[in-house]
């Protein structure tokens, strides 16, 4: 063999050097003269640009572009981008029927599949570039889980659209239409054009979503370079943005930042303060769980509601609100709504910008105007969220208090049981729901749906015909980021697990105080006793798929993980 050659062509310190280095890997290097690499190039680190671009999903069409600008920050950097896929699926088109059984479990496969060839290719570090509900919390688990220098590029959020003179709409609003016209106050007409002009751009829909709230707490997290989470998916800033998140990566290679010293129990509190003060999604504690979990942090509902108590909620944003995010992006974005909730945050948190928050909020002046209020003047005192316990829900249940009317904080009411989505919005379009009944939805659990579906069509359903002063709805489903009004999700332990909630019978009373944070069904021990000798789980059909997420599936208070035997992270 000619000494000159002796294949040790990076730092054996890399990963990449497993492909690279030494005369065994001749394959490997073959392989990768074949994508186009020289000598040079094997040289320098390997930088995983993970794409979840998808035509189908508005939210994702633009990554193309910003995984244009990620790559050529990261060869300026002095990195190698090599760029590969994961799915992305779009909560919106799967609302209100039989698909909404798949986003939650494709959060857990998007990790899964991150890990692979991540693992497999032996990156030395990775940008992922999501943009919508699933895809964020998916890509941040597999950031902790793996370990090594990332970060992350959101999508960014669309421009709202221009609906009936009002330049501010959003598609949360759009889902209310079908109510209407049912109920006579809209035409068809005026719901065609309404839902031509809803969603002008790409991105993630407008309003505070679960799509958007991910955004904002990525950046809140510091998973995210500043000013990520809120600009808007159409400007030059998103493209910059992008393009520096390239060069940073690399930054944080050479000083050995990973995401699990970012991703501390500290940084997880901030994110439930950030979602709290923004009003954000009720999807962000089961992601949140997700994540601590995956970061080997522990974060309990009892974290949520301590902070629920102490952070107010300050952002007037769609839907609870009036503005969509590229109001609050023009009012100075999440570095604005931390300052302002800054005695409540953990300063001494690194990000991925190489500073602590505390060094970045030091140079952010504090903003109020009627998007983003201070804690002094909130919209509400208390933070968005609220968990609510009780004999109906012994687990936990949660519920976006601040998208409920405060005539409806306390409401007793007698049970109208349902054992799915689509039987509810049958009766509920069928107009025999009576004012004073608690719509109980259950089977829509993590196990039972499987899959755990958003109830968005019945909200949209119950507010477009303004019934959300007269009927509550409790549910172990989801509800979407557009949902608001009294909606009570995530009960736990599910009906499929024999929670209480299985044994719920027409006419029961339940009771809801949400500032006592109390779920109660007013039904004796002995009662329940009786009814769950003879109680049989209801048993829905499922494909390999969604089997094989029912049998590991975690409730929801739990962060509906996935469970296997020694699956601890290595």
């Amino acid at each position: 063999m000619d000494c000159d050659w002796d294949f040790q062509l990076k730092n054996p310190g890399l990963a990449s050097s497993e492909l690279t280095n030494g005369v065994a890997r001749t394959g490997q290097r073959a392989l990768l003269y074949a994508t186009g690499m020289d000598e040079e190039d094997m040289k320098k680190p390997f930088v995983a640009v993970i794409n979840s671009f998808s035509e189908m999903v508005p939210g994702h069409m633009h990554m193309r572009e910003l995984a244009e600008q990620v790559k050529y920050g990261i060869l300026e950097g002095g990195g190698i981008p090599r760029e590969t896929g994961t799915i992305a699926i779009c909560d919106g088109l799967c609302q209100g029927h039989c698909g909404m059984r798949y986003p939650l479990p494709s959060r857990d496969l998007i990790a899964d599949s991150i890990e692979m060839v991540v693992q497999a290719h032996h990156f030395d570090a990775m940008v992922l570039i999501p943009g919508c509900d699933k895809i964020i919390p998916g890509m941040l688990m597999a950031a902790a889980r793996l370990d090594i220098p990332a970060i992350v590029v959101t999508g960014g959020p669309m421009l709202p659209g221009n609906v009936g003179g009002n330049p501010l709409f959003c598609s949360s609003e759009l889902r209310e239409f079908p109510g209407r016209v049912e109920q006579g106050s809209c035409t068809v007409e005026e719901m065609k054009k309404a839902e031509e002009a809803a969603l002008p751009t790409v991105g993630s829909c407008a309003h505070l979503g679960t799509a958007n709230s991910m955004c904002m707490l990525t950046e809140v997290l510091g998973m995210s370079l500043p000013g990520c989470g809120t600009a808007p998916a159409v400007s030059n800033r998103r493209k910059r943005i992008a393009k520096q998140s390239g060069r940073q990566v690399m930054e944080l290679l050479r000083r050995g930042i990973t995401p699990r010293q970012i991703l501390t129990r500290e940084a997880l509190l901030n994110g439930v303060a950030g979602a709290m003060a923004t009003g954000s999604s009720t999807n962000l504690v089961l992601h949140l769980l997700a994540i601590a979990h995956e970061a080997g942090v522990e974060l309990t509902l009892d974290d949520f509601d301590r902070i629920s108590r102490e952070v107010p909620f300050v952002c007037n944003l769609q839907p609870s609100g009036k503005y969509p995010i590229v109001s609050m992006d023009a009012c100075g974005g999440i570095p604005a709504v931390l300052k302002n909730v800054e005695p409540k945050l953990h300063r001494d948190v690194m990000t991925v910008a190489g500073k602590t928050l505390g060094q970045m909020l030091d140079a952010v002046e504090p903003v109020e105007n009627d998007v983003i209020r201070t804690m002094e003047h909130p919209q509400k005192p208390e933070g968005g969220i609220a968990v609510l316990c009780g004999s109906l829900a012994p687990d936990g249940a949660v519920v976006k208090q601040s998208g409920v009317k405060p005539s409806m904080y306390r409401f007793s009411g007698r049970a109208r049981v349902f054992n799915s989505m689509e039987e509810v919005d049958a009766a509920v379009s069928a107009g025999t729901i009576e004012k004073g009944t608690v719509l109980v939805i259950r089977y829509e659990g993590p196990k039972g749906g499987p899959g755990m579906r958003e109830m968005l069509s019945t909200t949209a359903l119950i507010m477009g015909r303004g019934m959300d002063e007269d009927c509550a709805l409790v549910t172990d489903g989801r509800f979407s980021g557009a949902t608001h009004g009294p909606c009570i999700g995530h009960i736990s332990p599910e009906a499929a697990a024999g929670g209480p909630i299985a044994l719920v019978e027409d006419g029961d009373e339940i009771f809801i105080d949400i500032a006592a944070r109390r779920l109660e069904l007013k039904v004796s021990p002995e009662e329940l006793e009786r009814r769950r000798a003879v109680w049989k789980p209801l048993v829905k059909p499922r494909g390999p798929a969604l089997a094989k997420y029912a049998a590991h599936v975690s409730s929801a208070d739990r962060g509906a993980i996935i469970e296997l035997e020694n699956s601890a992270c290595q």
